[in-house]
């Protein structure tokens, strides 16, 4: 297993305080830039879609989105405002250039540190030859819980650039700031968008 259970089980307890707090998160600049890089009718992987306002947002723009998430709950707020979200945890994403574009938006953090490069391979052998990835991810050492009890796993700027044009993944565009989420803990964090190359 690569989701962790208490991780899980937090967002199951706390599922409409998170809807709450992130309600602004469907008007991201982060995401809106993203978006305005798709094709006509991308298909997007929304991995952690939480309760499926950014992926309503794609939806929106005319896009094909696949929304998952390891929190039950989390998956029934989203399919309540008209997402066909679905359960899945990072390791039930196991396929070949499926997707145009992946956005994990803070859900990869909660990987396990010495499982991510793993992950992140998986992923990128997900992603159709030319597609986008985009990632969201605290910044920091080691693992830790924060004061809610959900597994955190941390990297500096250039671990994680390191660990994403390893696999091969190109032009990355950074981002950076302070945000404080649903246990209101203020973290610097950072966002990467990266190609897949065409030839891939």
């Amino acid at each position: 297993m690569t989701t962790d259970a208490e991780t899980i089980a937090v967002y199951n307890a706390r599922s409409e305080d998170y809807a709450e707090t992130n309600s602004g998160e469907a008007k991201l600049p982060e995401l809106l830039s993203f978006i305005g890089q798709l094709d006509p009718k991308a298909h997007v992987l929304d991995l952690g879609c939480g309760p499926g306002h950014m992926a309503k947002t794609m939806m929106d723009a005319g896009h094909i989105v696949d929304a998952v998430d390891a929190s039950s709950e989390m998956v029934a707020l989203a399919q309540k405002s008209g997402i066909p979200a679905r359960v899945a945890r990072f390791e039930d994403i196991d396929t070949h250039h499926e997707y145009d574009a992946i956005w994990a938006s803070f859900s990869l953090l909660h990987a396990p540190r010495d499982l991510f490069p793993s992950l992140i391979l998986r992923l990128v052998s997900a992603l159709k030859p030319g597609g986008l990835f985009y990632i969201g991810m605290k910044l920091g050492t080691g693992e830790h819980r924060d004061k809610i009890g959900r597994l955190y796993s941390y990297f500096s700027e250039v671990e994680l650039l390191a660990h994403l044009t390893d696999t091969g993944l190109i032009h990355p565009e950074v981002t950076r700031g302070t945000s404080n989420g649903l246990s209101g803990e203020e973290a610097q964090h950072i966002t990467i968008t990266l190609r897949k190359p065409a030839n891939a």
